[in-house]
């Protein structure tokens, strides 16, 4: 589905799952953000599930809070995805039938309260000096990454940020004069500011707008890169999701029972 040399193939993708999601309740107080589940796997794999349907499967992981649990997850991911026969006696394990996907995983310890931007620092030897992608551990999309991807080289910029326009959160209340309601819809898009929601593409000349890592990347390295005219807006209209809450999280799942989660290819 990419570039027919591979290039695009070779692309990291960098995951920020360190957070500690503190509006989740409950959920992430055993748990990660990332390892909350939806459908009964972590949010986590969601989101590498798209990236891995348009062939990226090189990841890097930045673990933070409970980063354990995460890293346990993938050290049994082949078990828990496999048919296995064990031998009790020689402690052998032979896999009879597996449906793993061909992924790489670095999991890379990035600190409990570190900053986003100082946590890209801390895995940059293991994302190299290539140009990567990136995204945050709480949110799906259904996103076009090879559209995404072209644009970030049309537009020849440092950093694409991926926006778009969420629905509102509060019904819009049709009126009549005389005071008769009308009736009710979700308030329009266009109405919506823009807003971040990951899949990013990135140039390693980022580096040099993580300052010191004690930032948020969305604060000062973001602000100076828009102040040097470095980052594009990539547009997406269709959906997406965050899972801040006890109420996306429900809201997912609903979506994904129903049969209708347009974040899986």
């Amino acid at each position: 589905m990419n570039d027919p040399n591979g290039t695009d193939r070779k692309m990291k993708v960098v995951i920020l799952a360190g957070g500690m999601g503190t509006r989740l309740g409950e959920e992430t107080v055993s748990k990660p953000k990332p390892m909350v589940e939806i459908g009964g796997r972590p949010i986590l794999w969601h989101i590498m599930k798209t990236y891995s349907a348009y062939g990226f499967d090189d990841f890097v992981i930045c673990c933070g809070y409970k980063g354990p649990m995460i890293k346990n997850y993938f050290v049994n991911y082949c078990h828990y995805r496999s048919d296995c026969t064990y031998l009790t006696k020689t402690r052998q394990i032979r896999t009879a039938r597996s449906d793993v996907e061909p992924w790489r995983v670095t999991l890379v310890n990035t600190g409990l309260k570190t900053m986003t931007a100082g946590r890209i620092l801390r895995a940059r030897e293991y994302i190299g000096e290539e140009p990567f992608l990136l995204t945050y551990g709480d949110g799906v999309a259904d996103l076009d990454l090879n559209a995404l991807v072209d644009f970030h080289k049309n537009h020849g910029k440092t950093v694409t940020i991926s926006t778009t326009q969420p629905p509102g959160r509060f019904g819009a209340v049709s009126i009549g004069e005389d005071g008769t309601i009308g009736g009710f819809k979700e308030k329009a898009r266009k109405d919506q500011s823009w807003v971040n929601i990951g899949y990013m593409v990135c140039e390693p000349e980022v580096y040099n707008y993580l300052g010191d890592g004690s930032e948020m990347l969305e604060s000062g390295p973001f602000e100076r890169l828009a102040s040097a005219g470095e980052m594009a807006a990539y547009k997406h209209p269709g959906f997406w999701s965050p899972m801040d809450t006890i109420h996306d999280r429900d809201y997912l799942e609903q979506l994904l029972s129903g049969g209708s989660a347009p974040w899986l290819k």
